[in-house]
């Protein structure tokens, strides 16, 4: 189960680099557009961070439940995790698609808005962490 932990731990850390650098990244693509009318380097890594983070985060989710049935068991703080987790995804499943309305040009959301996005990500990351560290119930 070490192993499953490490690859869980890595597997966050890597899908959680593209849930806060995506959206901020989107911002300035949005301003190389309107500048320049096409994408630059920066769009381009911005679209291949996400589709690559969405394979570590499916790994996350897949040994995170993997250790919730074998070694956990389902404690009551896991349900709280859980939940958060949930609203992450949903979170990064919004965040693909205004990647995909990037690509074709499309920005729909203003700069404040997606500052005020990109920081609510940090904000369920911490209740995560405190549901898991404190582990409160």
């Amino acid at each position: 189960m070490t192993w499953v932990k490490i690859i869980h731990l890595l597997a966050v850390m890597g899908w959680m680099t593209s849930v806060f650098a995506v959206p901020r990244a989107l911002i300035y693509c949005r301003r190389e557009w309107d500048r320049l009318g096409e994408f630059g380097p920066l769009a381009d890594l911005t679209f291949r961070l996400y589709r690559f983070s969405s394979g570590l985060a499916l790994i996350a989710v897949i040994c995170g439940f993997w250790l919730a049935f074998g070694l956990w068991g389902f404690p009551p703080w896991l349900h709280l995790k859980l939940l958060f987790v949930a609203v992450l995804a949903a979170q990064y499943i919004w965040t693909g698609r205004m990647v995909a309305d990037a690509k074709r040009g499309i920005f729909r959301y203003s700069d404040k808005f997606m500052r005020i996005y990109n920081e609510s990500g940090v904000i369920v990351t911490l209740v995560i962490l405190w549901a898991v560290v404190a582990k409160p119930f």
